[in-house]
């Protein structure tokens, strides 16, 4: 009965310690992703490991479209060692404060929701390590700051493991 407890109250306490979208109602300003991801907009980020070590810094031009319920984002990362990126989203708002995404990097369909200032999405991207793929899940935050800025805060899982987060701001033009 004793090695029953210890995993049951480890799961209730890192139960307890995550943020819910729920938790964001009636903050301000709310979030909308076809008004702020419209247009051309600026980000600037760091990745790091899971003991958080910044491992790479990076800025990335975007510009974002919609039509009615239909939006593409277009995203160019330049990272400090030299390395470019180029990802593609497609995006659709399903309903009110729903929102889902395909990327050509991401595995299967982003699914997410807005509430007040906040966004949350979860999803399997693939990655790069050491010069082979690998699948991992983002935990992904988006936080609406003013009409102009946001702050993203993505936690980098596998096995159930945080192995590494990203943290950049967007800025739109």
């Amino acid at each position: 009965m004793k090695f029953l407890c210890i995993p049951l109250m480890a799961m209730f306490i890192t139960a307890c310690s995550s943020p819910n979208i729920q938790d964001y109602t009636n903050t301000k300003p709310p979030l909308k992703l076809e008004e702020f991801f419209n247009g051309p907009l600026t980000a600037h980020g760091i990745v790091l490991d899971r003991s958080g070590t910044v491992t790479r810094r990076f800025s990335a031009k975007l510009i974002g479209t919609w039509q009615e319920n239909q939006g593409k984002l277009e995203e160019w990362f330049t990272y400090d060692d030299g390395e470019k990126q180029t990802r593609v989203w497609l995006l659709e708002k399903t309903g009110e404060n729903q929102y889902q995404g395909t990327a050509n990097d991401v595995v299967g369909t982003a699914t997410g929701q807005t509430n007040g200032s906040a966004f949350y999405w979860r999803y399997q991207l693939e990655i790069d390590y050491k010069g082979k793929p690998l699948q991992v899940t983002l935990d992904d935050w988006m936080f609406l700051i003013n009409e102009k800025r946001l702050i993203n805060k993505s936690e980098i899982i596998k096995y159930g493991f945080k192995v590494g987060e990203v943290i950049l701001t967007i800025e739109k033009h």
